[in-house]
């Protein structure tokens, strides 16, 4: 991290418990020497074990990545930069409407025959990466499974999810896939509307559809960051703290750059 990005990023860090008065010893490290490397592992698709030497020793910054997962901290780490982003947006940090879809990427032979699937539609053997943003094309929620779960079965799970935590959220676009009873249950269940948006049947080629494209935008992001072009995590857990973890990298640059001033 550049120093702007650190000085964006250090007030949104959760407290460590030994700070609050929970007990627990003081970590060894600096936590921006444990994020950069961090981020550092999710930008350039490195091994835990290639840790360049300028960065605390790899055992050290897994602990950490794994504490964070395990106690869902770069959740709320990452849920503090998408409310600053936000607010520097001129938008209300309780956001009211999202976009849903799902991507589908090859695993690594490390996954397991009990998280990965074949995906028949776009031919994919691996995971699935079940996502809603908001309208700024930022994370609200992420849920990784095998490639042949269905996007309605794990949205049905999902947007119960994100409802809980998004108490004002009334509308999410979706596309095709998602049609079927999940729109009545979205309606009855969460109090959310599901608005399908389809592909006219005149179209042919590329085609930016309204709305959908926002979401498509964030897969190209997790795309750009190579420990996601293809899934390396044993644990599903792991595999949605990496895309955390990517989404971070995209708001503290976002947060870094200089805010342009209305005329």
């Amino acid at each position: 991290m550049t120093d702007t990005e650190w000085a964006v990023a250090r007030p949104l860090l959760p407290v460590p418990g030994w700070l609050r008065g929970r007990g627990g010893q003081p970590e060894t490290y600096c936590h921006r020497a444990i994020l950069d490397a961090i981020r550092y592992l999710v930008d350039n698709g490195i091994k835990w074990r290639a840790m360049p030497g300028d960065f605390p020793p790899w055992d050290r910054v897994y602990a950490f990545f794994r504490r964070w997962r395990d106690h869902a901290l770069v959740r709320e780490f990452h849920d503090r930069l998408r409310s600053r982003i936000r607010e520097r947006n001129g938008r209300d940090t309780e956001l009211t409407a999202g976009v849903i879809d799902s991507q589908s990427v090859k695993a690594d032979a490390v996954v397991g025959s009990d998280s990965r699937g074949f995906d028949g539609g776009k031919l994919v053997n691996g995971r699935k990466r079940h996502v809603v943003v908001d309208t700024l094309g930022l994370l609200l929620g992420v849920m990784v499974t095998a490639a042949d779960i269905g996007d309605r079965a794990a949205a049905q799970v999902l947007l119960g999810q994100v409802a809980d935590a998004h108490h004002r959220l009334e509308l999410v676009w979706a596309d095709g896939g998602y049609t079927g009873p999940l729109v009545e249950h979205c309606l009855t269940a969460l109090a959310l509307v599901l608005a399908i948006v389809k592909r006219s049947d005149d179209m042919h080629g590329f085609v930016v559809l309204p709305k959908r494209w926002i979401v498509e935008r964030l897969f190209a992001h997790l795309m750009r960051t190579r420990r996601l072009a293809r899934d390396y995590e044993r644990r599903t857990t792991s595999a949605e703290a990496m895309i955390y973890w990517s989404m971070t990298l995209l708001m503290t640059r976002r947060l870094a750059r200089p805010h342009p001033q209305p005329a």
